[in-house]
């Protein structure tokens, strides 16, 4: 096999509950990951000259990026070096709370156990996405899952959202690292966090049960990121909620004309949108 061509696909948080900072500095949370249809397209091909380009100016810029990184981590594992050339297709927005350079950095683990035949089991390839960052072993199988700890437990759940749900974002970077060194962990109750994971979601229930302990902290920042979370609302959304440490919103509504009519003011706006229709044909995997 000499190329590879794969999806890497982001996600949101229904939920991010932060419970305590770790002895080895990192925090205990509690999240249902849940992806969307909205995905990078990656593209490996073996080659005399390794290089990783984008039609992303900003991936482009980067001195380096967790997709080298990535490729580091697994030549240090398995003794190897490895001659590629990697082209990201960047549809997800970066420091956006939405996975894509998690996602990307799973993708190209699963690539090179592909394309050199490597043989890692999933075990082994979860141990490594570990240690590129605390969420990268969920996109190696994203599926709906409640995830605990760092985000690396993680129970695969059969929690289906039937209805439309609208990606806002307005455009601003959130650092993870950043936002995570700054939260003082609050007893939040997320038992019902817990109660959702066994079932399908009904969106009558969840408004103001559901919470993302970042989101007062970082709307008192940007106020911009509060304000999509408001008009969501006010324009028809039954469920809104910043997902991961933002700075993207969405919102899950009942009715998909009321989800074109709020797309549509959010790219009046020149905002960053995405809907993802239960209803369109397409697949995550």
């Amino acid at each position: 096999m000499e190329k590879l061509i794969k999806k890497a696909v982001s996600k949101i948080n229904l939920g991010l509950y932060v419970l305590k900072k770790r002895y080895d500095g990192y925090h205990n949370i509690k999240t249902i990951f849940y992806p969307l249809l909205l995905s990078d397209e990656m593209t490996f091909e073996k080659s005399d000259i390794s290089s990783i380009s984008s039609n992303s100016e900003e991936v482009s810029k980067l001195k380096s990026n967790i997709v080298q990184k990535t490729i580091d981590f697994v030549e240090e594992k398995v003794d190897k070096n490895f001659k590629l050339k990697i082209f990201i297709d960047k549809r997800i927005p970066m420091g956006a709370g939405l996975g894509g350079g998690s996602s990307n950095a799973a993708v190209t683990l699963k690539a090179l156990n592909e394309l050199y035949n490597l043989k890692l089991d999933y075990e082994t390839l979860s141990d490594i996405a570990l240690e590129i960052g605390s969420d990268v072993p969920y996109f190696l199988n994203p599926k709906p899952a409640f995830a605990e700890s760092r985000g690396e437990k993680i129970k695969p759940i059969s929690l289906e959202i039937n209805y439309p749900i609208l990606i806002v974002n307005p455009g601003i970077k959130i650092s993870t690292k950043s936002a995570f060194n700054k939260i003082i962990p609050q007893k939040s109750n997320h038992e019902y966090l817990e109660e959702l994971a066994k079932g399908n979601l009904e969106l009558d229930s969840i408004k103001n049960r559901i919470l993302n302990d970042f989101e007062s902290m970082i709307f008192s920042e940007y106020p911009a990121i509060s304000e999509v979370k408001t008009e969501l609302y006010e324009l028809g959304a039954e469920f809104a909620l910043m997902t991961g440490t933002g700075s993207t919103v969405f919102g899950i509504f009942s009715n998909l004309q009321r989800a074109y009519t709020a797309e549509d003011y959010f790219n009046q706006k020149r905002y960053f949108t995405y809907l993802n229709n239960p209803f369109q044909l397409g697949s995550i995997t």
